[in-house]
């Protein structure tokens, strides 16, 4: 037997093991038996993950560090650094810092008038683009040390702008309470609204994050009280002109405020009157409200305080106003994240309220404020459509809301259960409309899920399983369905639980999971496509522990945190995935951890010490250049160059599965096979090896005959053919290995097949 088989799309990902005698699938068809560090494109082909920019080091980088995405438009977006008690916040241009300084430099001392630097601050000197460890001599003089703790070149040297000078700004920190000690960072829940971020966890108060300028952040605790005061010096004075049969009538006034807001009532007013006589009145006054809009103006009636007016002005005429009791002011607040045991550990937003549910004392009530507000939780007596919430899911089992999630409906996701909380028969949920009914009974880790356009994402219960929760049905049949994107790769999950969830839109759609031994997930999901292909990523010397994504121009970016083990040294790195689109073989990015230099020819690049020895791959102008180790924060390159990019080398591997031959008896199952030759159609790739296994590889030759003298070897978009040493084994799987500096895209693979029966 002998003959060509076309393997023309890699969507599927990576297919566990388990099915691969279901050559039937059709996912088989379109399946990976390995996919590290590729990304398997919904359209077909398969190309190299690119590599991370090193943004900077964590701050505290001996304890746990997550990545908290903040997009106040698509324009305005930024990643927080939640540590050990503090924030840090990265842009795509780097690390936010507050005003620059300038120091005087002797020796190893830095002296400026009213630094205001503490000892452990971090600064950074714009002369040699290096971040320092500060140490405190006295208010106007420090030193500095390298962040590895080792001694520093002294600042100001030969590289200032100023000689004698140092240029400098202070890494901009927000202190926090969450202690990595105490708590999983990974289990605080956030949504946000605008400039306003809510922070939840079970063992803190509910916290809101408003940024009120760059370097101008507040974390404080929410309060649910209404943002207006009631008005004080509340009086009323009743006129008789017929003094007969006279009663008390009794009075509050609330204050309506610039965010239309309503206060709780102010103290009660009373005056005795008969206002069915002619001539009577009374006359409600009282203290003028900074920032009120107009005041609300309530009479009793039957126990309840019923509306009679509305003014901008401080005074009003009561000549007998029938008070309107389907209207009543607000009169009390929800009892909630005031003490230990009513914070909340989940949040979200819907319908113009703020959600928030999974309190210690409450785990299965659900709080909403007041219908567009985010921190009024005043109720009314009786009840209005915009009266704060509270009500309780009920359900067989005793388990804490984790998550509300907003889509069509507010999802609720419990450890056992799924909620649709809707409303019945109106167009927004109320106390009268509310409606609650499961959709499903599989559960949800305390991972936050991630939304995507039209579904939740959520990691099951046990912690090992990634489901799509999403509306299945149409307007006779409304249903959610619950489905495990996990079921064809199983392989990447049993004995693993999934830690931490991100979801980027753009320019691919892809859910980011990090499992718990520090492996990078990815999943390329177009559902309506009924693409769902997985793909594994690693990285030289370190491990995965967050990650985060924010839009940044056209692209929604992944940001990570790598726990990276350099000799006796471990710390903590923020790093930026790089755009897999480029146009230039100079601008192809394929280095972890790494930097870029762009700039006049050079021959020397310098600021890498993050990586001191390190053994580091280098691509100069579009050239890959011999691996060499960094020494002294610098690399030599082989002659001079304007774009370079330096970092850990990545290895990607691509293994096709077990080939399975159209017309062949069994589908050509148990029978032994041996590729000959393979055909690989790339796109904008070079420096491609392939073979029946790792150890025996068959490079593509780096350089032809048409690449110009003198230049890097190009870029090729061809079908690529080469010749493979004989091995005959049962499965004819084919391996392709990229561990260089340059890209690759795999479109397709032609395998010539010889056979044995």
């Amino acid at each position: 037997m002998r003959g060509k088989v076309l393997l023309r799309s890699f969507a599927g990902g990576e297919i566990t093991p388990e099915l691969f005698g279901r050559v039937e699938l059709a996912k088989f068809q379109t399946g990976l038996l390995k996919a590290r560090n590729f990304i398997t494109l919904p359209h077909g082909p398969a190309t190299r993950r690119p590599g991370t920019h090193y943004i900077n080091q964590a701050f505290k980088s001996a304890s746990q560090v997550r990545l908290l995405a903040f997009e106040y438009n698509v324009d305005q977006t930024l990643v927080i650094e939640l540590g050990d008690r503090y924030m840090r916040f990265h842009t795509r241009t780097g690390t936010v810092l507050e005003a620059e300084q300038l120091a005087a430099v002797s020796g190893s001392t830095g002296t400026t008038s009213g630094h205001g630097l503490a000892t452990g601050d971090w600064i950074f000197d714009f002369d040699v683009n290096q971040y320092y460890v500060v140490t405190v001599l006295s208010p106007s003089t420090f030193t500095v040390t390298h962040l590895d703790g080792a001694p520093a070149t002294p600042p100001g040297g030969i590289y200032d702008a100023i000689p004698g000078f140092m240029t400098f700004a202070r890494v901009y920190t927000l202190v926090t309470p969450y202690n990595t000690s105490t708590i999983d960072l990974l289990d605080i829940h956030v949504a946000q609204s605008s400039d306003v971020m809510t922070l939840t966890h079970p063992a803190h108060q509910a916290r809101e994050l408003r940024r009120l300028g760059a370097t101008n952040w507040v974390l404080a605790p929410i309060s649910f009280a209404p943002s207006s005061v009631a008005p004080g010096s509340f009086s009323a004075t009743a006129t008789v002109a017929v003094n007969q049969t006279l009663t008390t009538q009794r009075y509050v006034v609330t204050t309506i405020g610039a965010d239309i807001s309503e206060s709780l009532p102010s103290a009660q007013a009373s005056c005795n009157n008969n206002l069915n006589l002619a001539g009577n009145f009374n006359t409600l006054v009282w203290g003028a409200v900074a920032g009120a809009e107009r005041y609300n103006v309530y009479k009793l009636r039957g126990g309840i305080y019923g509306f009679i007016g509305s003014t901008t002005g401080v005074s009003l005429i009561d000549d007998n106003i029938q008070a309107d009791t389907a209207k009543s002011p607000p009169t009390d607040t929800l009892d909630f994240n005031t003490t230990a045991g009513t914070y909340p550990s989940t949040v979200t937003y819907h319908e113009q309220r703020r959600w928030f549910a999974g309190a210690a004392l409450k785990p299965q009530t659900i709080f909403a404020t007041r219908t567009g507000t985010e921190s009024n939780l005043s109720t009314s007596i009786p009840s209005q459509p915009d009266d704060a919430i509270e009500f309780r899911v009920a359900s067989t089992q005793q388990n804490v809301i984790r998550h509300l999630s907003p889509l069509s409906d507010l999802i609720c996701l419990t450890g056992g259960a799924e909620f649709r909380v809707y409303a019945e028969g109106a167009p927004a949920i109320t106390l009268s409309s509310l409606t609650v009914k499961p959709t499903g009974y599989t559960g949800a880790s305390n991972v936050q899920p991630v939304l995507t356009s039209g579904s939740v994402l959520h990691v099951q219960a046990q912690g090992s399983r990634l489901r799509e929760l999403s509306y299945g049905g149409n307007q006779d049949n409304f249903a959610y369905k619950s489905v495990d994107l996990s079921i064809l790769a199983t392989h990447l999950f049993n004995g693993f639980t999934i830690r931490d969830l991100a979801y980027s839109r753009a320019p691919d759609q892809i859910a980011w999971a990090v499992r718990n031994d520090g492996t990078l997930l990815g999943m390329t999901y177009v559902p309506e496509q009924q693409v769902y292909g997985w793909h594994q990523h690693d990285t030289a010397n370190g491990v995965f522990e967050a990650v985060a994504t924010v839009t940044e121009g056209n692209e929604e970016v992944l940001y990570v945190v790598v726990r990276r083990t350099f000799g006796s040294r471990v710390i903590r790195t923020i790093e930026r995935m790089a755009s897999r689109l480029f146009t230039a073989a100079a601008d192809a990015y394929l280095v972890d951890c790494g930097l870029t230099y762009r700039g006049a020819p050079v021959s020397e690049l310098q600021g890498l010490r993050h990586l001191e020895g390190q053994q580091v791959d280098i691509l100069a102008d579009g050239a890959v250049e011999a691996r060499q180790t960094v020494t002294g924060g610098r690399v030599t390159l082989s002659g001079p160059a304007s774009v370079v990019h330096v970092g850990l080398p990545v290895t990607s591997d691509l293994v096709t599965l077990p080939l399975s031959l159209d017309g062949a008896a069994a589908a050509g199952q148990g029978t032994r096979k041996n590729i000959t030759d393979v055909h690989l159609r790339v796109i904008s790739s070079s420096l491609v090896k392939a073979g029946p296994d790792f150890n025996a590889l068959t490079a593509y030759p780096a350089r032809q005959v048409s690449d110009p003298y003198g230049s890097p070897p190009a870029l090729r978009t061809s079908e690529l053919t080469m010749m493979l040493d004989p091995s005959w084994g049962s499965d004819g799987s084919i391996c392709v290995r990229q561990d260089q500096p340059v890209p690759l895209t795999v479109a397709a693979i032609v395998l010539e097949v010889s056979g044995a029966g």
